[in-house]
């Protein structure tokens, strides 16, 4: 924001001492005047230390009356401003009948240009410097006139961009393979292409006191829930913070609990699932500058699912999302459960396995809790190193370093081979839920439960399965409950929870949603279960 200089009765300025201290661009009061070189200064007294900054000064022929254009050198198309702003305001202007010439003066000259001249595709009006400069900044190029006390914003965005490519995060074997870019306008034509219905409302936002971050609320009019629309709009308003540079940040500030390990916001890189979210009621939160869009509201089974599970057939995705279940139980509770039955129910065990289990124990010096904690932090190690390095290197790293530490800490007696073999299978299972934050949450929780179980052995691990539970019951999103449709139980939305029905089954819209339009289809000859 500019710096407005306010005037006593006398028509001086109350900081007049303090003025004199200040730069000169904090000395700018933001109204535009109808003088042409005030106006124009006043953005070079904020813009000419920046190189990128291009000012050009002409004479435009409707009038002889004084122009200038300011843009963002790499921001905008230069042969654009000159083919459709300043080419035709010096040259193509003379063409304009005598007659019109004649009647040409500083009060109406803006107005004959707009309308005989400038052939921009997108214009419009800025009252004051705070109004013009976030266009200016946002890729726009800004055109002051002599004998205009407003600046004409003219839309001229062009820069470089990353195409469209395949997810990086999300693949999937049959399905789409476009996905988010890092330019929001991009992303919204995704939404536009998937969803042609004129309902579906596009809402801009800026956030960020200093970064001015064009992020986008999309919903579908007449299907999401007004007061849920109006709740994301209100929590992404009353964001004060300088800079937003990632949805992930936008995520944090709105959602319900920052203290629980659970995401309540679901992301996505993927078009085709924000376009299916949308036509379910909910809501689609897009940030310029990263390809991850926001889905809200969600339940935890919405981090279960993926679109491929609905391009096969249902047998096929009720398969895949059964495994993906018993995946998130093992990842959590196998090496809880390995410590508690060698430090507590050994007898839980047959005689032949139990006797196994204690002779590949024999030479370990630690109790079974240090040693799954020593295993799962290096494996925690190797997994991060692996994401980190280069793409080649860092499968290299994960695979040849967890076969190299573990052999070695068989062969030195630190771990037995039963701890490595249940760390490995813990981290694959952890592999195949779909969500990386979502897995992150229940590798995260796998530690406290390891603790309750060295403690208390099987009463720990069930006292910490439970304490899980209550907690994700008290979890809300957008006041939506975390584990809807189980708790409360809504039993017509149990058929894409566990596991996916026919599709000829899920006429309904999910009802802990509370969408206005429940139904998917007009009608339906099949009679819903």
């Amino acid at each position: 924001m500019v710096k407005i200089i306010k005037k006593n009765k006398n028509g001086n300025n109350n900081e007049n001492n303090q003025e004199q201290q200040l730069p000169p661009e904090e000395r700018v009061t933001p109204e535009f005047s109808k003088n042409f070189e005030e106006n124009f200064n006043k953005f070079k007294a904020y813009l000419q230390d920046s190189d990128d900054i291009v000012f050009r000064q002409f004479v435009s022929a409707v009038g002889n009356i004084k122009c200038g254009v300011i843009f963002i050198d790499g921001m905008v198309s230069k042969d654009w401003v000159q083919r459709h702003v300043i080419l035709p305001l010096i040259l193509e202007a003379r063409q304009v009948e005598s007659d019109k010439q004649k009647e040409i003066n500083k009060e109406n000259a803006a107005k004959i240009m707009l309308e005989h001249i400038v052939s921009a595709a997108e214009v419009k009006e800025a009252e004051d410097l705070d109004k013009a400069m976030l266009p200016l900044m946002s890729g726009e190029t800004i055109l002051v006139i002599d004998g205009y006390d407003k600046v004409i914003v003219i839309g001229t965005r062009q820069w470089e961009a990353r195409g469209v490519q395949e997810p990086s995060t999300e693949s999937v074997v049959r399905g789409p393979k476009d996905g988010f870019t890092e330019t929001i306008r991009f992303n919204t034509v995704l939404l536009r292409r998937r969803v042609r219905d004129p309902n579906m409302v596009i809402k801009n936002l800026t956030v960020g006191r200093r970064s001015k971050t064009n992020v986008v609320i999309s919903y579908i009019k007449g299907i999401a829930n007004p007061d849920l629309v109006a709740q994301v709009e209100k929590r992404i308003k009353e964001i004060d913070i300088d800079d937003i540079t990632e949805s992930g940040e936008i995520e944090q500030f709105i959602e319900d609990n920052s203290l629980s390990p659970f995401p309540q916001i679901q992301n996505t890189e993927r078009p085709d699932k924000a376009a299916s979210a949308m036509t379910e009621g909910r809501v689609v939160v897009l940030v310029d500058g990263t390809p991850f869009a926001l889905i809200a509201p969600s339940s935890l089974y919405q981090f279960f699912q993926s679109p491929e599970d609905f391009y096969e057939r249902w047998i096929i995705g009720t398969l895949l999302r059964t495994l993906r279940w018993i995946g998130s139980f093992v990842a959590t509770f196998a090496p809880a459960l390995y410590i508690a039955i060698v430090s507590y129910h050994p007898g839980m065990l047959p005689t032949s396995l139990m006797l196994s289990v204690a002779a590949t124990r024999e030479p370990v010096p630690f109790p079974a809790l240090i040693e799954a904690l020593l295993m799962e932090i290096t494996l925690e190690l190797l997994r991060e190193a692996g994401a980190r390095l280069p793409k080649a290197i860092g499968q290299t790293i994960g695979i040849v370093g967890g076969i190299i530490v573990g052999d070695a800490a068989v062969r030195a007696g630190i771990t037995s081979p039963f701890m490595v073999i249940i760390v490995a299978v813990t981290a694959i299972a952890s592999f195949i839920i779909p969500s990386y934050n979502v897995a992150i949450a229940f590798r995260i929780i796998r530690f406290p439960i390891m603790l309750l179980a060295a403690v208390l052995g099987l009463y720990g691990l069930i006292l910490g399965f439970i304490l899980i539970n209550i907690h994700m019951v008290l979890l809300k999103s957008f006041g939506t409950n975390y584990i809807s449709p189980v708790a409360p139980v809504q039993i017509r939305d149990w058929k894409d929870v566990f596991g996916r029905m026919p599709l000829q089954l899920m006429r309904r819209r999910p009802e802990y949603i509370n969408p206005i339009d429940i139904d998917r289809y007009e009608q339906d000859s099949i009679k819903e279960m």
